[in-house]
């Protein structure tokens, strides 16, 4: 095990002073140790209206601020970032679990890159001329030539509330798009690695950014949360997390009309024809696990294979299991660290046990015998129907469910048989046949024999998997409210 990363924070950052959280702190625990990495700061209540209103009183001359210098701000933060790498890295991991790999690759470097992304012109997305339109004469106006402007404006104090699994990636993807478009924000990390956050808003606070354009809340339990989801002085709530706590945001939200923009929720289907390149489709269906042990919402957790190569498919994912390495995440050789908490680790121990009583386990199925310390869960593999709780419900952890289907009407009509749908993935040779069935399946995104990410497309989800898109130029819309401007000549 690598050397004990340690790292207190006891403060906030409100109207552009830090302050003792009014409920002083609580531990933040390593996944892989047991141990402590150090003190998060625990916000009360009126942390939390306090930080909503400087948000909120910042807004007006942040939003009137030029582009250019907004963008500048997000260059310097992203440069910031990139100089701290370093330090952030075995913190991010420490607090996470994330592998060397994953935490080194994906988490920190990428934060720096979205402010990066988000630092160029953002006036194509802001301005758009409309074609004039001939107009005759009304009670209300003379005809002529009337010309419109679709303008997106800022919408306001965005309260960022970020996922456990990628918590750096995440925010960023969050604060940089909504800054540039002219929005202030309130930072909310999740309570269980806030850490590597809390230094974040330490970036953006040092790097210049006005008082009170951007604020860090961070709190272990829900109540100083949920005031961000309903006070006034919040106008939009941007999530990342699970569809029940996402139900929650959005009827608090409801009487103050925020706009909400949510990725939750995903149990992705990997459809596998018969002519697929079997190989590639364990592959992209493995990284279940070896990608931060299945925590990431986008995962092909579900395997929808034809009955001709469904054992073939088995069998290659049996092996490609064995061949993981589980245990230390800061040892270059581990692929699967652990998951983040004790609590989770049950979770998902109790679906893979409702697994075993619905269908069959055919690798893994509880935590490893050789790491006694650590809240680890073995990579595993079910075997049976859709409709097994395993294959309905979001696991969020290292297993992998692999159902049969015969003909290709039943196995789009088992991907889509979800109340999610976020990222499905189809394998086959045959890519017209490929791009046909991907029209088909009711999720925001997927992979046609590919798990990759083009990080520029449009990024959310179908049914409970969330509420509007981000990703590219999309979040810059996101982050912004769109108004028309009407002239007549």
């Amino acid at each position: 095990m690598g050397a004990q990363v340690t790292k207190d924070e006891t403060q906030l950052l409100i109207g552009g002073s830090w302050v003792d959280a009014g409920d002083g702190t609580y531990d933040i625990i390593n996944p892989a140790t047991e141990e402590v990495v150090g003190q998060a700061p625990n916000a009360s209540v009126d942390d939390a209206r306090a930080a909503a209103a400087a948000a909120a009183a910042a807004f007006p001359a942040w939003a009137a601020t030029p582009v250019e210098e907004r963008l500048s701000l997000l260059k310097k933060a992203a440069a910031a970032i990139r100089s701290r790498n370093d330090q952030l890295v075995p913190l991010v991991i420490a607090e996470t679990g994330a592998t060397a790999s994953v935490g080194s690759r994906m988490q920190v470097p990428i934060s720096a890159d979205r402010f990066d992304r988000y630092a160029r012109d953002i006036r194509h997305v802001q301005e758009r001329a409309l074609p004039p339109v001939a107009t005759a004469a009304t009670p209300l106006a003379p005809g002529g030539l009337v010309s419109a402007l679709a303008y997106r404006q800022p919408v306001g104090v965005v309260a960022a509330i970020a996922s456990y699994n990628f918590p750096l990636t995440n925010m960023a993807g969050k604060v940089a798009p909504a800054l540039a478009m002219g929005n202030t924000v309130v930072i909310k990390p999740a309570p269980q690695d806030p850490l590597a956050v809390v230094e974040l808003a330490r970036v953006l606070d040092e790097v210049g950014f006005p008082p009170g354009v951007v604020n860090l809340v961070n709190c272990q339990g829900p109540e100083p949360a949920a005031v961000l989801t309903s006070t006034p002085d919040v106008d939009m709530v941007s999530f990342t997390g699970s569809t029940a706590v996402g139900q929650r945001i959005a009827a608090a939200g409801a009487p103050t009309m925020k706009r909400l923009l949510m990725e939750l929720g995903g149990k992705g289907a990997a459809v596998v024809f018969p002519d697929a390149d079997l190989k590639a489709a364990i592959t992209a269906i493995g990284s279940t696990w070896a990608f931060h042990s299945g925590q990431i919402c986008t995962a092909p957790t579900r395997a929808v294979v034809h009955r001709s190569v469904f054992d073939q498919v088995v069998e290659g994912l049996t092996a490609f299991a064995g061949r993981l390495t589980v245990g230390d995440p800061t040892a270059r050789e581990t692929v699967v660290g652990p998951v983040i908490s004790a609590a989770q680790q049950q979770r998902i121990l109790g679906y893979i046990e409702s697994g075993r009583a619905e269908g069959e386990v055919v690798v893994g199925g509880g935590r490893p015998d050789h790491l006694s310390t650590g809240f680890y869960v073995e990579p595993t593999l079910v075997v049976g129907p859709n409709s097994m709780t395993a294959a309905r419900e979001e696991i969020f952890g290292p297993v992998v469910v692999a159902i049969p289907f015969d003909d290709d009407e039943e196995g789009v009509a088992i991907a889509n048989d979800s109340e999610f749908g976020l990222y499905d993935y189809v394998f086959s040779a045959d890519t017209a046949r490929a791009f046909a069935v991907a029209k088909r399946l009711r999720a925001g995104h997927v992979g046609i024999n590919t798990a990759q990410r083009n990080m520029d497309a449009p990024f959310g989800g179908f049914k409970m998997s969330g509420i509007g898109r981000d990703g590219g130029d999309y979040g810059l819309e996101a982050y912004s409210e769109l108004q028309s401007i009407i002239w007549a000549g």
